[in-house]
């Protein structure tokens, strides 16, 4: 049976969407996703019990992405100062300048988790009916996963119960998954982590339904559906931004520290020429004159202005940015 172009019914467990708010690449299924459901291809079922348990983990998701990297960075640098010696000082330096990125990646979790909610805002609530609830109780009472391991489970049953009832409500033309990261509730006991448990299992023997664990198998699935226009939309989506080093960004603001001095210094030269200001004493006027020669030669004289009215706000805006990602204030560009 070709289900290529038939809609996608998906349902995340909030396991899913919590790997996937920590991943760094997680942009490009986000992306992903919320262009197919724009493009009505997919649908993203979601039960309020999804969308409560995401809001109430996501702090805790981006704290702990910064938190265990800065640990991580800590207990290095501790060793380091008590093991080694000054052949390390090169990696004390490096180590230092990394840390600069640990709020970066704090934001990179940020942005995720707050994409995110906006996907489960915009897709079709999910609703457990008296039977469903009733089925739940069922579970609980004759012990049957998710209640398989001696453990409150009850909104995990009535989330698989929730997506049984629409799986088995779907005709030959639809298509549903369920993705979980849950294997203890969800996975085969003792098994294939990749395959349903046995309590859960008539909810994917229908062809209609599949069963998916993790990210990957959740990735695995939508390629199969979607073919090549989701590998496509990968792959235009895989904006990963890695986040400049200390270095890098102590770097771009001397160049445009250099650049705004230079002009600046052709701009006293004009006016003194026009008898607007004083001369320089000869021994500045030498060193300035030193100094542009270097920046000329560092950068080539062509990529040092003078430039247009706007090219030269741009050139400052560029050096107030910098400035300000390095603990100035907005327009600071004395030199």
């Amino acid at each position: 049976m070709d289900l290529s172009y038939a809609v996608l019914n998906l349902l995340m467990d909030t396991s899913v969407w919590l790997d996937l708010a920590k991943r760094r690449d997680g942009q490009k299924w986000i992306v992903a996703m919320r262009l197919l459901m724009q493009w009505e291809q997919l649908r993203l079922l979601v039960p309020d019990i999804v969308v409560d348990e995401f809001e109430r983990n996501r702090e805790r998701v981006a704290a702990a992405m910064s938190s265990s990297v800065a640990e991580r960075f800590r207990l290095l640098r501790r060793d380091l100062d008590a093991y080694g010696n000054e052949k390390h000082e090169n990696a004390r330096y490096v180590l230092d300048g990394l840390a600069h990125e640990i709020p970066l990646i704090g934001a990179m979790a940020t942005r995720n988790c707050t994409d995110i909610v906006e996907l489960l805002k915009n897709g079709d609530r999910l609703e457990a009916g008296v039977t469903e609830m009733a089925n739940a109780t069922r579970r609980a009472l004759e012990k049957r996963a998710p209640f398989h391991r001696g453990k409150n489970s009850a909104a995990d049953a009535v989330l698989i119960e929730a997506y049984g009832a629409a799986a088995k409500a779907a005709t030959e033309e639809d298509r549903f998954v369920f993705a979980t990261s849950n294997h203890d509730d969800f996975s085969a006991a003792h098994d294939d982590r990749r395959r349903p448990h046995e309590d859960i299992a008539e909810f994917f023997s229908m062809p209609v339904s599949q069963y998916c664990y993790q990210l990957d198998g959740l990735d695995a699935a939508l390629a199969e559906h979607f073919g090549d226009e989701y590998l496509d939309l990968l792959e235009e989506s895989d904006f990963q931004e890695e986040p400049r080093t200390l270095d890098e960004i102590l770097g771009a603001e001397q160049e445009y520290f250099d650049k705004v001095w230079y002009v600046r210094k052709l701009i006293l030269e004009e006016k003194i020429e026009r008898g607007e200001s004083a001369p320089l004493m000869p021994e500045i006027a030498e060193q300035a004159h030193a100094a542009m020669r270097a920046i000329e030669d560092r950068y080539g004289v062509d990529n040092v202005g003078p430039w247009s009215d706007w090219e030269w706000g741009f050139v400052n805006g560029k050096l107030s940015a910098l400035r300000w990602v390095l603990g100035s204030e907005w327009d600071f560009l004395d030199t």
